[in-house]
């Protein structure tokens, strides 16, 4: 079969080594038993671990070049299975934007994991995409770039801790699992990859306006070396009661505070956001 040539267009590095494909692929066993997401499958270097596990497999892919190819190597080239072997293996290869659709009809609204060899211009785009969706996905892995992987599992008190940090750790647990060098890459991209595991953490819901406490988060960290006393006056006027009467707390800064701490933020804003 032809090779599918890598598309800087669509932020494609097609992984070359089959036995980092193998370590990727098994990290959708922290969730046993559903279905599996492969998002940006590429040659399949990763799929074809996954489908050997026994659950359902769908693949999403944009390139068209690509998924003439995984239909070739997987629908035409592979050996059919029989009867008793199709507990699991690859059901369908969709060929679209998974940015753009609905997941509640991909499984039929049954829960699924989430993973692949993410692009990284887009990877905080499907993370935020998952956050929205997070009831339909318990667990969530695959291969990002290190800082974006760094930055997911920062803690309070860290540079790196920021905006995806608290609004993945809000709903996740985040594992940071191994680093990935360029070399495995085709082509090799100028950064290091990383390998991350995110398992639902068991909060329903947050006690807060949730849709506010993204708000907040976001305006404190898009001036992360301020107090909060002044980055939230994007929000409130400057008179707001609550620059007096939470003095003390305000004068931290976004990098200090947990993911409860950011709760009660949202909850003191809440109180006096104009309407």
């Amino acid at each position: 079969m032809k090779q599918v040539r890598p598309k800087k267009n669509l932020g494609q590095h097609f992984l070359t080594d089959l036995s980092i494909a193998r370590r990727i692929a098994d990290t959708v066993d922290v969730c046993p038993d559903i279905p599996v997401l492969e998002v940006g499958p590429g040659m399949g270097v990763m799929t074809q671990f996954l489908a050997e596990k026994p659950r359902p497999l769908r693949v999403v892919e944009i390139d068209t070049e690509s998924v003439a190819y995984l239909k070739e190597k997987f629908v035409k080239g592979e050996r059919r299975a029989s009867a008793e072997e199709k507990a699991g293996g690859l059901e369908q290869i969709i060929e679209g934007d998974f940015l753009r659709m609905d997941l509640h009809e991909l499984f039929d609204g049954q829960q699924f994991v989430l993973t692949g060899n993410y692009p990284y211009d887009i990877s905080s785009q499907i993370f935020f995409k998952m956050l929205d969706n997070r009831d339909l996905i318990p667990c969530c892995t695959g291969m990002i770039q290190r800082e974006v992987a760094l930055r997911m599992a920062a803690q309070p008190g860290s540079k790196t801790y920021g905006i995806l940090s608290v609004l993945v750790q809000a709903w996740y647990d985040v594992e940071y699992l191994f680093t990935v060098e360029p070399s495995v890459f085709n082509p090799p991209p100028k950064v290091q990859s990383a390998v991350i595991c995110m398992t639902r953490n068991g909060v329903d819901h947050l006690d807060c306006d949730e849709q506010l406490f993204r708000r907040v988060v976001k305006t404190t960290f898009n001036q992360r070396r301020k107090m909060l006393r002044v980055s939230l006056r994007q929000l409130l006027p400057s008179d707001a009661p609550l620059f007096r009467q939470h003095a003390d707390f305000l004068t931290r800064r976004p990098e200090q505070l947990s993911i409860d701490e950011f709760v009660r933020l949202t909850n003191i804003v809440g109180e006096v956001l104009p309407q």
